[in-house]
This record gives structure tokens, C-alpha cells and sequence, in this order.
């Protein structure tokens, strides 16, 4: 029997899983100076949540691990945690709004496999529920921008809205049962070959001259401000100058020149109803892959309700993803092991264990060697790991009632009294 793992899956070695814990401790913390509290949701949902209008739509649904349990229940496995939050909010109806809640967990899509693209990843969201102000949009756009300063990753966020999108087609005089599948092909501008597009949108029932319509839209040139400009000069719908009018006022509360807005970014997803984000690293050899994404979706779950106003928008972070853009950007410093100090008893393991235990009361992490080997070799060991301070203790720190620390960098060592190497170490 050959043992691989499943395809689109991967293991992640403790050098690189405590970087990722790094991370989530970094989202957590720019999460929570924002107001966002933790909330926890099933991995299984039932296969009638997961595909109910106003979810994912058919180009996500299609990509559902489903399964089914020994009552013939049908469940799948969440492809976000979007909707597990919908469906949370539309069984809890008296909970208090806005209602801001951050989640991280793993999501599953039984899709194609790239770089930066996996079937089972991690997922951070944070989400406002209940509000319909621009304002609620413009805090997910700067807690992205401070995330990803925070970890000194150079980024940019691509920013539009659905209900643009919705008045160039309207005004293009694309049939409205079509616009959702156009928006579907648009959203793949970035990462197929031009012609492909152009060929899909033909397959749509578009027409040359829609098409070339479309695409010189799309490729409009020009600053952000001069992009709205134009559009108010193509788009006739009252429901396309509102989304031109909502990308101005987060222009507004939000004062970056990485903020841009870009006219074909649709985010395939159905659920999309108004502003829609991502954010991308500035080094090129990631560029395809998002690092986060998201936007408003105010019909799922009123949709999940029956039909109530719920207003809502939200932003997904892939740590996988961000890993990937940490290496590819040489910003990636890999830890072997969270061990601040390894402590070789020299025949006093009793002495030793008694020191661990005191370093660890204080914060410090601590380990003691378990294995009775000799100095040389527990010295390799330390090495290894890149542990960066080890201590000894033996008959002469016991009579001298202190303890030898040495500096695995420099090679210095020190003979120290408990209460000052506990000081050392902290430093």
C-alpha cells in the first residue's frame, strides 16, 4: 500500500504551522481591535443550506464534498463560512445588531488544484450583520489593510460593486437572466486567456458588438474617481449610478492609494449583491491568487428567513494563501520549534525538571531533556531546532546554587542566579 494524502491537501510541518498560528494571532488581534467577536459553526451542514438561493450559486455548488449520514440525511461540507453564518444569524432572530463576529476555520471545495488553491484550507472571516452603511464596507476594507501591514506583506485591494456591474449590462441591453452568468465569465478576465473570455460571452448569447462593448469597458483606464466619472456617463440605471455612489463614499472613509477600483471584478459567487473586494500581494509571482476577499451580500440571509431585510457584508482571509505570498515575498521566517530555552541536567534531573517548571510559571517556554543523553548530543539537538538559549545545570551550578545559560547565537555564556536568567530570558 502506497500512503499519500488526498489530493489538494497537504500537511504542514511545525516550522511552517507555528508561522500560521502567527498569523491567526495577528488576524485575531486586528479582528478584535475592531469590535469583531469569536463565533463557531459546524464543518457539516445540511446539503439544503449550502445550496439555498442566494448562497453560492451553480459554479461553488458544484464543488461540495456531499456525503450523507446512517439517518439519509444529505450534508455536505461547508465551502465557506458565509453561509454557516447565515444560517446561524436566521436561527438566533433576537440577536442584538450590528452583529460583528469573526470566525476561523477549515472549508472544503472539490475544485481544480494551483498554487495557492487547495481543497481543504483555512478560512478567517469577519462579517457585520445589520447594517446597510458604507461604513460597515469601509471597516473591512482598512482591516485589511492593517492585517497585512501588521505582517509586512505590500498589498493591494481591487474594489467594485455588483450593482455596477448590473447597470453596465442593463445599459449594454444584456438580458437580465443572463447577467449573472456574464458576471460569472467577467470574473475571469484576470486568469484566462482574452480570447477564451471573449468565446464564452459569445456562448452566453452575447453579441460582437456587446462583447467589444463590455471589454472596452472593463479595460477603462484612468484613476478611480476618473473610472466613476465615465461610468456616469454609460451606465442609465438608477441601480447602477447607487452602486457608483456607494464606491464613492468608501473612497471616502477609506484614504489609500492602494484602494483601486476595478470595473471587471465580479467574485463569481451569487450571493454578491453590492460591494465586492479582494486583496492581492504586490509581488507578481502570486499575483492570480487572492489573499482575501469578500463583499455585501444583504439577500442571503433574508433569504434564509423568508424573505426579511438583513443587510450584510463581510471579508474572508486564506491563510494558505498568505503563507504562499510570505515565501514567494522571502518574508516567510520559519520557526522549527516555539522552545525558548532547553535545559541539560548534568546528572540533576530532579534540579532540572524544578527549573522547566519555574520557567514556565513565568511565560517562558521551556523544555528539559527527556531522552538521558550526553552533553554533545543534546547540544546537536538545540542546534537543530535552532532552540536559542540552553542552560546546564550540574554539580558546580548546584554548589554555586546559580545556572549556566548560553547564548546558541553568540556563544557566550553566563552564570547566572535563578531570578536573573528568568530576567535574561524575558528580555
Amino acid at each position: 500500500m502506497k500512503i499519500e494524502r488526498a489530493k489538494g491537501t497537504k500537511d504542514v510541518p511545525p516550522q511552517e504551522e507555528i508561522v500560521k498560528q502567527e498569523i491567526l494571532d495577528s488576524l485575531k488581534t486586528v479582528f478584535k481591535l475592531y469590535g469583531f467577536s469569536p463565533l463557531e459553526t459546524p464543518i457539516l451542514e445540511r446539503i439544503e443550506t449550502l445550496t439555498a438561493k442566494y448562497t453560492g450559486g451553480s459554479e461553488i455548488t458544484k464543488e461540495i464534498f456531499k456525503l450523507s449520514d446512517q439517518g439519509g440525511r444529505n450534508l455536505g461540507l461547508r465551502y465557506d463560512l458565509t453561509v454557516p453564518l447565515a444560517r446561524f444569524v436566521a436561527m438566533n432572530p433576537t440577536i442584538k445588531l450590528p452583529f460583528k463576529r469573526y470566525q476561523i476555520g477549515l472549508a472544503f471545495r472539490d475544485g481544480p488544484i494551483k498554487l495557492g488553491r487547495y481543497r481543504e484550507f483555512w478560512q478567517c472571516d469577519v462579517d457585520i450583520v445589520g447594517s446597510k452603511s458604507m461604513l460597515a464596507d469601509s471597516e473591512c476594507v482598512k482591516l485589511t489593510f492593517e492585517f497585512f501591514k501588521s505582517i509586512g506583506l505590500k498589498t493591494f485591494i481591487e474594489i467594485n460593486n455588483r450593482k455596477i456591474l448590473d447597470g453596465i449590462m442593463e445599459s449594454l441591453e444584456i438580458p437580465e437572466k443572463e447577467r449573472n452568468n456574464v458576471i460569472i465569465v467577467i470574473d475571469k478576465l484576470k486568469k484566462v486567456p482574452l480570447e477564451d473570455v471573449k468565446k464564452e460571452l459569445k456562448q452566453k448569447g452575447l453579441y460582437d458588438k456587446q462583447i467589444k462593448q463590455l471589454l472596452d469597458i472593463f479595460g477603462m483606464e484612468g484613476n478611480n474617481a476618473e473610472k466613476i466619472s465615465n461610468l456616469r456617463k454609460i451606465i442609465k440605471s438608477d441601480k447602477g449610478y447607487d452602486g457608483l455612489d456607494e464606491l464613492e463614499q468608501i473612497f471616502k472613509y477609506v484614504k489609500n492609494k492602494d484602494l483601486i477600483f476595478k470595473i471587471s471584478l465580479a467574485r463569481g459567487l451569487d450571493y454578491y449583491t453590492g460591494t465586492v473586494f479582494e486583496a492581492f500581494t504586490q509581488d507578481e509571482s502570486v499575483m492570480r491568487s487572492s489573499l482575501a476577499g469578500g463583499g455585501r451580500y444583504d439577500n442571503m440571509i433574508g433569504g434564509l428567513i423568508g424573505n426579511a431585510d438583513m443587510p450584510a457584508v463581510g471579508i474572508a482571509f486564506g491563510v494558505d494563501t498568505i503563507i504562499d505570498a510570505l515565501k514567494a515575498s522571502n518574508k516567510l521566517k520559519a520557526k522549527k520549534t516555539v522552545t525558548k530555552v532547553f535545559v541539560i541536567p548534568i546528572k540533576a534531573e530532579k534540579e532540572s525538571i524544578k527549573l522547566a517548571d519555574n520557567l514556565r510559571k513565568q511565560g517562558i517556554n521551556a523544555e528539559v531533556d527527556i531522552m538521558g543523553r550526553g552533553i554533545s548530543k543534546n547540544l546537536d539537538y538545540a542546534n537543530s531546532l535552532d532552540i536559542p538559549f540552553v542552560v546546564f545545570i550540574g554539580k558546580k551550578e548546584l554548589k554555586a546554587k546559580k545556572f549556566k545559560l548560553r547564548d546558541m547565537i553568540s556563544g557566550k555564556e553566563s552564570l547566572l542566579s535563578e531570578s536573573s536568567l528568568i530576567k535574561r530570558l524575558k528580555e
